[in-house]
């Protein structure tokens, strides 16, 4: 898929990079991303992927826009409030780049439906706000062998980490990826919600535009990604680590099923009782 005068024009800084380049810009072209969550992490997240040229974006939400959102979630507006958040980003975006084509599924992401809805996708990010849609997410993308992009954020804090599980599921133990369940085995009793305990606003924007960037870097094959590994953002103090996360051979998902479960890891909230 070639790309025309426009985009060369468009995507100038991309392709003068050696990383990227025609043929990587190319790659962008031809994805499918789908996003989980247009909210706090969503909306930067689609906007950059939407500058950078993905091809396609499925944009998956059944929420309509809150004005305690707009604190946050800057892909809306005043005049937004109580319209649908898959309509407003599509106008928004296609404003953005007109060339990017986008999918707005209205709905609820659940166990039922998951596969269905991430099908078409070549990649994930999960920026929801609960547990069981994070679960129903993960396991089918482990299912349908799919990278998944999952952030989080919570008063001054966000995570961030790629889990490719479903892209090495084939393979022996000591080779294979972690998938989000070997993160969180299990739902914590007690989840503090961003509800709650706030969060400040531009720090999702800092993780949901990590997330794009995780997703570009993937599609375009430039780099080293998080696979394997999870980013931890301090913003109080505006320092961050990244931790090796090996995959769990009791995970429920992707490990040996025959295993004992480990005790979960706690995640920090992405919105209401999300990790």
């Amino acid at each position: 898929m070639s790309l025309s005068k426009e985009e060369i024009e468009r995507y100038a800084r991309h392709i003068m990079l050696k990383e990227v380049g025609g043929p990587g810009q190319q790659r962008l072209k031809r994805a499918t991303a789908a996003l989980v969550g247009i909210g706090g992490l969503g909306a930067p997240a689609a906007l950059y992927l939407a500058a950078a040229g993905v091809g396609r974006l499925i944009l998956i939400d059944d929420d309509a826009i809150a004005l305690s959102n707009l604190q946050r979630q800057i892909l809306f507006t005043t005049a937004s409030v109580g319209e649908s958040k898959t309509g407003r980003a599509a106008a928004a975006l296609v404003a953005l780049n007109p060339s990017v084509a986008f999918d707005q599924r209205q709905t609820r992401l659940g166990p039922a439906n998951a596969e269905e809805l991430l099908a078409d996708a070549e990649i994930v990010l999960d920026g929801s706000d609960s547990f069981s849609t994070r679960f129903a997410v993960n396991a089918a993308c482990h299912a349908l062998g799919l990278p998944l992009v999952a952030g989080a954020v919570g008063r001054w804090d966000g995570q961030l980490g790629l889990f490719a599980s479903g892209l090495t599921k084939a393979k022996p133990l000591s080779q294979r990826l972690p998938c989000y369940r070997c993160f969180v085995s299990e739902e914590p009793p007690q989840v503090e919600t961003c509800a709650a305990a706030g969060v400040i606003g531009a720090l999702p924007g800092v993780i949901g535009a990590a997330m794009a960037l995780e997703a570009v870097k993937h599609l375009a094959g430039a780099g080293q990604t998080l696979a394997g590994r999870l980013w931890l953002f301090d913003g109080l103090r505006l320092e961050s680590r990244t931790l090796v996360l090996p995959p769990d051979p009791a995970c429920p998902v992707c490990g040996d099923h025959s295993a004992a479960l480990i005790p979960h890891r706690k995640g920090v909230c992405s919105g209401p009782n999300a990790p």
